[in-house]
């Protein structure tokens, strides 16, 4: 007979990584503790994300590139001179980051954050960590971030340089014109979700899908104009050939295959007139 006060069966772990999202950081409050070398990596990354940096740490510890991007980014980076002193730090803030050698020190900020409710980072700490920076690759608009969930940094780096060189170059530009077609898609035939919703995107994910990645990058405001005129109004898309002018490549094969058509049946002609040709001159023969 069963048990029937037996605990359930955990269910087995599916994956167990992390959720890899885009945190929206702009005009929020992140807090540095720390001047480092490693400080400096967080607050490039922070400051790409447009977020208001509170840096603390004693002057004597902060490295060159921390000191160059505090004077480069005056409105952005606001610096204290001194240590951490306790909760009262973390109020009003946004997200957390410590860069610091002293382990016990980055565990107390990091139990402060928690009782706060704050996400925090304590780097080369993962099970420290809310969240993980992870090697990253930017290029306008597009950002590809691989991680190792803390296992292995440097299998994160080599993995960036692989990504790095499958990539042509082209891919933000591509981007940023495809957003602005986008954004002037939505001034044309405005409003969200619904049938509407849904046909903006099968159109712009068939632009996607037909045109090159360096066509992508010639869409100028001339091009996105007219693609709007005679792909959206139509409920087509045009290529960039056509809406050059030039004949596409559909096109050419058609007028290859007429062309050819012609020069068989001219063949075909002067076949038939050879032929017949031939049986005059036999008759007269006989």
């Amino acid at each position: 007979m069963a048990d029937s006060c037996a605990s359930p069966t955990a269910p087995p772990s599916i994956g167990g990584g992390s959720l890899l999202i885009a945190w929206q950081l702009k005009d929020k409050n992140v807090l540095i503790v720390g001047g480092g070398e490693v400080a400096s990596q967080r607050i490039e990354s922070v400051l790409t994300a447009d977020a208001h940096i509170t840096l603390l740490a004693p002057a004597k510890g902060v490295h060159a590139r921390t000191k160059e991007l505090i004077d480069t980014y005056p409105s952005r980076i606001t610096y204290h001179d001194r240590r951490f002193s306790g909760p009262a730090e973390i109020h009003k803030m946004d997200m957390v980051l410590t860069a610091l050698d002293d382990v016990n020190r980055s565990r107390e900020i990091c139990e402060m954050c928690r009782k706060n409710k704050v996400p925090v980072n304590a780097a080369d700490i993962p099970e420290l960590c809310d969240f993980y920076f992870g090697a990253q690759i930017r290029d306008g608009p597009l950002q590809i971030m691989i991680s190792t969930n803390g296992n292995g940094p440097r299998m994160a780096a080599l993995m960036k340089k692989k990504i790095n060189s499958a990539l042509s170059g082209k891919e933000g530009g591509a981007i940023e014109r495809v957003g602005v077609l986008r954004s002037q898609l939505k001034e044309r035939a405005p409003g969200v979700g619904g049938a509407l919703g849904r046909k903006r995107m099968k159109w712009m994910s068939e632009v996607c899908n037909i045109w090159e990645m360096d066509e992508l990058m010639q869409l100028d405001d001339a091009f996105i104009t007219k693609l709007l005129d005679e792909g959206w109004d139509k409920n087509c898309v045009p290529t960039l050939d056509q809406l050059k002018g030039r004949t596409t490549r559909k096109t050419s094969r058609h007028t290859q295959s007429s062309d050819s058509s012609q020069w068989l049946l001219a063949m075909g002609s002067f076949a038939l007139g050879a032929v017949c040709t031939t049986l005059i001159l036999l008759s007269r023969k006989r």
